[in-house]
């Protein structure tokens, strides 16, 4: 039997449930216990309204050191599925503890749509933040140092027992939308229903913000939604399907397939379909989070799991209720009725860029308030290098200034950058700005590197080699010598290529292990050259680095560290130049940031 999809407006939600919540009072919600017990769900799913809250708990969250105060609750609530069946959700409400600038309004709500964690039930997102091992908490810290509530489902599926319904397009919009209602019912929360609310995400994320942006007028209108922010949005499934297929980022593709044959089995009878390769790798995709997933079946092809070794197109032309449910999570059917940033890496190796550049012109085809940004990098990158961008843009939204939005522009398409996906994972940092400055010990004075200095490197995950080279234009920097401020012309050439490890485990931490060489000269002193004044030999930096793979778009990939100058030899005045710059101690710090992007 062909199961019931529900159309993209809210329409086709059955009249028997909406009935039923309207008809039917709602039981206060319950203080529910604390830790994995939580996400034991009640037997059966209680009678109500959509966004009711079912129970909440008090819970921290681990956000990292610099994370402004907040009060933190895991909360169950009620939501609808993509065939317009009730479930049951899970999540964390984040409110700051400092009071919101301005007393007169509620506080801004951010409904924060997360990405492809993974389908077993310790990835869900509301568990990662209280083991601070959530990588998308650099994003979620932005919006609370804002001064948002940030509110952040897991999606259906991470209650004890269930499987996510990963990659279905409606269940998600609606989890996004309903946990604004389940959070003003927390007993002295500090969120209201009609506060100004926005949804931002990516990835996943963003397809779950673009179908809560689709559904919003039919399902939740009394949701007071000003913006949608979706990032990396996988719109047209089939196109990205195959991009995924064989490639780096096939574990999506296989997450995906598990997911929706959660949602429509009838339609994607899975252990009908997979043989028994597929049928262990279902068990053990089952069992992973994202960055476990996605190395265990980097470059996999989909047909070595199905019965027959049936490609995927093959699966979709045998099974038409397969296809129908996989083309059901189109994006682009519906109007969106509020402003929409849409944004996309030119280098994403996971979601096409081309149906992106697509479903933008279907958006603006309806609507022309949408502004599409494109960002120089590859997916993980942008997710974050966004979040500056996205911030300040749902930041005019909440303050209620006007946007046009780019559906205006007709230059040429954007093409893709993106590595070669059926290879290594490999994320490129392309003549990424580079803010460099060395503090001189015995001068105690600190050389600044010109603006234009720049980071060329590959990062080749799968291979764990980083490989790579500085640019630092020649400059000149005053320097105060025996109480004097004196003009010195520098000179700094990389030696070599910067070399050594990376590695990105699978709890989203990125370890970076090399050595940049680099000859000093200085090539003037007061304007007058003094010949090669340089380092008797490469000067020596370390590039360490431990921390998220946030790190990697959100400004904070610093490498710091202490080094030693040798001696300056070449001209005649190297005994005086090595005395006030050689040594140890000598200390760095070295700042890499994306390109900035541009509108599109």
């Amino acid at each position: 039997m062909i199961p019931r999809f529900v159309h993209r407006s809210a329409q086709a939600v059955p009249l028997a449930c909406l009935a039923l919540a309207a008809g039917l009072a709602t039981a206060a919600p319950a203080q529910g216990p604390s830790g994995l017990a939580f996400y034991n769900a009640p037997a059966t799913i209680p009678a109500g309204a959509n966004g009711d809250l079912i129970s909440y708990s008090p819970a921290s969250a681990n956000l990292g050191d610099d994370a402004p105060g907040v009060k933190a609750w895991r909360v169950m609530y009620r939501s609808t599925d993509s065939v317009g069946a009730p479930n049951l959700v899970t999540g964390m409400v984040l409110v700051p503890t400092q009071a919101w600038s301005n007393p007169l309004q509620a506080r801004p709500i951010v409904s924060y749509a997360v990405g492809t964690h993974g389908l077993a039930q310790g990835c869900a997102p509301s568990i990662q933040l209280e083991r601070g091992t959530d990588y998308e908490s650099a994003n979620i810290k932005a919006a609370l140092k804002a001064g948002y509530a940030v509110l952040v489902s897991d999606y259906q599926g991470y209650t004890t027992g269930a499987t996510p319904t990963y990659l279905a397009g409606a269940s998600q919009g609606n989890a996004v939308l309903d946990i604004v209602r389940a959070a003003s019912q927390i007993p002295s929360g500090g969120v209201s229903a009609s506060a100004k609310t926005a949804i931002w995400g990516y990835s996943q994320g963003g397809q779950s913000a673009a179908w809560a942006a689709q559904r919003h007028a039919g399902y939740a209108p009394n949701v007071n939604l000003v913006g949608v922010a979706a990032g990396g949005v996988p719109g047209d499934f089939l196109a990205t399907a195959s991009y995924l297929d064989g490639n780096n980022g096939a574990s999506f593709l296989f997450g995906g397939i598990i997911g929706l044959s959660t949602q429509y089995p009838a339609a994607i009878p899975l252990n009908d379909l997979a043989n028994d390769a597929g049928k262990a790798a279902i068990v053990r995709g089952k069992q992973q989070c994202v960055f476990e997933s996605l190395f265990d079946l980097m470059n996999r092809n989909l047909s070595e799991f199905t019965v027959g070794n049936q490609t995927l197109d093959q699966l979709l032309t045998a099974l038409p209720a397969a296809r129908q449910a996989v083309v059901a999570q189109d994006l682009g059917g519906d109007k969106v009725s509020v402003p929409m940033y849409q944004y996309h890496g030119q280098a994403d190796e996971f979601i096409p860029l081309a149906q992106a550049v697509a479903l933008k012109k279907k958006y603006c085809a309806k609507f022309s308030n949408v502004t599409f940004d494109l960002y120089p990098s590859e997916h993980i990158v942008t997710q974050f290098q966004a979040a500056p961008s996205v911030l300040g843009w749902l930041g005019d939204r909440f303050s209620g200034k006007s946007t046009s939005g780019s559906c205006s522009y007709n230059g040429p398409e954007p093409q893709s950058t993106a590595n070669p996906v059926n290879g290594n994972f490999i994320v490129s940092l392309k003549e990424w700005v580079l803010r460099a400055s060395v503090n001189l010990k015995t001068l105690g004075q600190t050389v600044t590197m010109p603006e234009s200095s720049t980071f060329t490197a590959d990062a080749d995950i799968t291979a764990k080699r980083l490989s790579g080279g500085l640019n630092i234009p020649d400059f000149k920097q005053k320097l105060n010598i025996i109480g004097l401020p004196v003009t010195v012309g520098l000179s700094v050439k990389p030696v070599g290529q910067t070399t050594g490890t990376v590695e990105l485990d699978n709890a989203g931490q990125l370890k970076i292990r090399g050595t940049a060489y680099a000859d000093i000269t200085i090539t003037s002193v007061l304007g007058i050259p003094f010949g090669e004044c340089k380092t008797s030999k490469p000067v020596e930096f370390p590039i360490n680095f431990d921390g998220p793979v946030s790190a990697l778009g959100s400004g904070n990939l610093t490498f710091t560290g202490t080094t030693s100058f040798p001696s300056i030899k070449g001209c005649f005045i190297s005994a005086i130049l090595t005395t006030m710059m050689s040594g140890s101690g000598q200390t760095y710090t070295f700042t890499v940031l994306p390109q900035a992007p541009v509108q599109r």
